[in-house]
């Protein structure tokens, strides 16, 4: 069985492998620039000292000055919440449809392996080489990532670097243990998409359907949900100097200000009036005034004495997220294994 696994699949493991060594090598050559980078910014100092701005600024300037940086960083995003869907499509989807569409069942399966023994083996191997090649893929990534990630998360991080920080729904799943959870419930959906449909190809759009809506309803839906949002109350100070948005429709007034919580991720931000009502205007009659400038409508609106209610997760529940989606994907996976090997003895061809 090890040899027929490895016969099926040796040449999405070798293209596997042929990727991770292209990408380590890649890796290997710029993640050492931007380690010593981050080193000689003097960002492992400065939290003690209770200072970062400076750090933080002099890191992105250099981490701005070369393009190599940015393109790597955000491909190794790219890859990392591709890989887990190629699993789906290409190692999931073709392991039962091919054999049934194909009539090869009727050889495999009367063999002195049993098909329910061949299904075991086929999604322990295939699945655990899965699972090796996508945590190979995050914990490089995740590591070369790490100065940018660190330095983000920092207080003062909304000072320059103009990069996202690992909470946020875009670098959560391409960072640590959730690609592997990923990647262990896309293989499962593949196969089971695989036996339902019977057919390679419109198992593989079944596949992909069902990953793009997953990966589209966790991040903007589910994931917050993991714990209750702590809320905190920030003033609204507008300054010249400072980015802000303010809005002004037949009266009424929108204002709002960049919101920074280090290492945190925002859920939303609303702006209040004193008393803790939302608000919405209306507009100080200077900022109404066309002769008016910027900083005299500022300076109005400041006089409101507007605050901002922010909803966020903290930094410090980084690891009990993490944990909480790669289990969830882990158990569904698992469930979905349990259901395709109680009922493949079931399986006709059409």
């Amino acid at each position: 069985m090890i040899w027929l696994t490895w016969r099926r699949f040796r040449a999405q493991a070798w293209a596997a492998l042929g990727g991770l060594a292209a990408l380590a090598a890649v890796l290997a050559v710029t993640g050492p620039r931007l380690a010593h980078l981050h080193a000689s910014s003097g960002l492992d100092t400065c939290a003690a000292a209770g200072d970062c701005i400076a750090a933080q600024r002099a890191f992105a300037a250099g981490v701005k000055a070369d393009d190599v940086y940015p393109l790597v960083f955000f491909a190794g995003i790219a890859l990392v919440y591709l890989a887990p869907v190629l699993i789906g499509l290409f190692w999931g989807a073709p392991l039962l449809s091919r054999e049934l569409e194909a009539g090869t069942f009727r050889l495999v399966w009367t063999q002195s392996v049993g098909r329910v023994r061949w299904l075991a083996v086929m999604l322990g191997l295939a699945g655990g080489a899965a699972l090796l090649v996508t945590a190979l893929l995050s914990w490089a990534i995740t590591r070369w990532s790490g100065p940018i990630d660190h330095a983000d998360g920092l207080p003062g991080a909304d000072q320059g670097l103009d990069l996202p920080n690992r909470f946020i729904p875009l670098l959560f799943g391409a960072r640590d243990l959730a690609p592997v959870g990923y990647a262990a419930f896309a293989f499962t959906v593949g196969v089971a998409a695989g036996a339902l449909v019977r057919r390679t190809v419109p198992a593989m759009a079944v596949t992909l359907a069902v990953l793009a809506a997953v990966q589209l309803i966790v991040p903007t839906v589910v994931r917050e949900h993991y714990r209750p949002a702590q809320t905190a109350l920030v003033p609204l100070t507008l300054d010249a100097g400072k980015p802000q948005a303010i809005t002004i429709d037949g009266g009424s007034l929108t204002v709002s200000t960049p919101v920074s919580i280090p290492g945190g991720w925002i859920v939303s931000v609303r702006t209040v009036d004193p008393a803790g009502r939302p608000f919405t205007g209306p507009a100080p009659a200077i900022c109404l005034d066309r002769a008016s400038t910027p900083t005299e409508c500022d300076d109005a609106i400041n006089q409101l004495h507007l605050q901002q209610l922010v909803a966020y997760q903290p930094g410090t529940r980084y690891w009990q997220f993490q944990w909480y989606e790669t289990s969830a994907y882990v158990l569904l996976a698992l469930l979905l294994s349990g259901a395709l090997l109680r009922n493949v003895r079931r399986l006709r061809p059409v």
